[in-house]
């Protein structure tokens, strides 16, 4: 019997080649050209039609998450090496879904006008939150991580973490709820950041919390996954800082980068190779523990570490004037003043703590070798001493130093940062749904209405 008529033997070729295109790892980049690698297609998915129609749509709506604009089908089928009437059907049930759009017929180039689609960023809705003992910044935006609102409110100090974590989850309730183009459209993901070190897997904070110590160990995510009833990713509030000055900031291009957070407590986040570096401990970046001379170690700096005690503000501002009162901002602004106006006392306090905080920079920049430091903070917002302390001293110390700037977003890096992440655990969440729709969570839209556990 010849080969050619055992259907066995005819169609394990072409079946092969699917496996093939299915195996290959498809790299997509959402928001801020964050390169997210597709999960590897096992052996059951593969010899199986119907997941593997699944993994092909969940490839194509990968190719449409990862182009900036619209695309045309052909433009698919290149992407992703599937063939043209697998892509127009897959992209027909992903238009029924709802997460494309179809935009109509674009130029012709000399046959058929093509037909074009884009992600529908407008499917849900992500939002971020961030806070520190002082304020309280959130925001909603699209799944493009394009903010459709955003609110401040000073964060309230009385009680304990249940019934701040409660008022957070009331706060971003009330926001979903009054923000134009969010009516109807689902919460996928939040981000929280928080001032401390955290543990991204547990949701929770393992420690270096001034000013919160009771949130230490709590389970922070689950309790506010509860709260508003979806998905919750904590973090550090400087890491995200460093996400997102690189996405839209004065870091963008930079993939290996420092961002210093200078205020009351000073911390790094840490993009290597543009990944976010987190360290085995949960501690990469806690640059405020970091012993500044030989003398100091047997000193007890208690939770806020050297650095922080001998640079933090307002350390600086108590060796300017030590009775000065008032908002950060305004006490910033006063001391900077008296700094360029000469004040012996105010240049000696900003002199002392930046000379500190570009020793740190170096030894940090000497391990990472970034190309680039940002800095921010309520003394270096606007540049002037500190900056160009920070850069000299880097200067003396490293024989190629990175570039020194200023935070181009300020208090908006951390925020920017929360709904990028936001923006992708929301994909890639969609993305898994595509690929094994059983195991998918299905959540309420409705806001969790029991009391939850925060020690779960």
């Amino acid at each position: 019997m010849s080969q050619t008529v055992l259907s066995g033997w005819r169609l394990r070729p072409a079946f092969s080649v699917l496996v093939a295109f299915a195996r290959c790892s498809f790299l997509h980049s959402g928001p801020g050209r964050q390169q997210v690698r597709s999960k590897p297609v096992s052996d059951t998915e593969a010899r199986h039609p119907r997941q593997l129609r699944r993994v092909n749509r969940d490839r194509v709506l990968a190719a449409a998450m990862g182009h900036p604009g619209p695309l045309t089908r052909a433009e698919i089928t290149a992407a992703t090496g599937l063939s043209a009437p697998t892509v127009g059907s897959l992209s027909g049930e992903l238009l029924k879904l709802g997460l494309l759009n179809e935009l109509g017929r674009g130029p012709s180039t000399g046959g058929r006008p093509p037909r074009s689609v884009q992600f529908n960023a407008q499917y849900g809705v992500v939002a971020g939150i961030v806070f520190d003992a002082a304020t309280t910044r959130l925001a909603v935006a699209d799944l493009a991580g394009q903010t459709l609102a955003a609110s401040e409110a000073r964060t309230p100090c009385d009680g304990g973490p249940e019934q701040l974590l409660s008022w957070l989850g009331g706060q971003i309730r009330t926001l979903l709820s009054t923000t134009a183009g969010a009516e109807g459209r689902r919460l996928l993901a939040l981000t929280a950041g928080l001032p401390g070190a955290v543990d991204r897997e547990r949701g929770t904070v393992v420690g270096l919390m001034p000013g919160f110590r009771s949130f230490e160990n709590l389970a922070v995510g689950a309790y506010l996954e509860k709260l508003v009833a979806a998905p919750v990713v904590v973090e550090n509030d400087v890491k995200l800082a460093v996400l997102g000055e690189h996405w839209r900031g004065a870091a963008q291009g930079h993939d290996t980068c420092v961002f210093i957070s200078l205020g009351v407590g000073i911390g790094a986040g840490i993009l290597i190779g543009g990944e976010l570096h987190r360290g085995h401990h949960s501690l990469a970046g806690e640059i405020a523990v970091m012993c500044m001379a030989s003398e100091y170690l047997a000193r007890d700096f208690g939770t806020r570490g050297c650095l922080e005690t001998l640079a933090g503000f307002d350390t600086i501002v108590r060796r300017w004037q030590p009775e000065a009162r008032g908002d950060q901002p305004d006490v910033a602004r006063a001391l900077l003043r008296a700094a360029q106006g000469g004040e012996e006392a105010a240049l000696r306090a900003i002199g002392d703590a930046a000379t500190l905080i570009g020793i740190a920079a170096a030894n940090l920049s000497l391990v990472i070798d970034p190309s680039l430091l940002v800095l921010s903070g309520p003394l270096v917002g606007s540049g002037g001493d500190v900056l160009e302390r920070v850069r000299s001293v880097v200067s003396q110390v490293i024989p190629r130093p990175p570039k020194v700037v200023c935070s181009a977003l300020g208090d908006g890096a951390m925020l920017a940062g929360a709904l990028l992440l936001a923006a992708q655990e929301a994909r890639g969440r969609l993305r898994r749904g595509l690929r094994d729709p059983q195991r998918t969570e299905r959540r309420s839209v409705a806001g969790g209405s029991s009391s939850p556990d925060l020690n779960a």
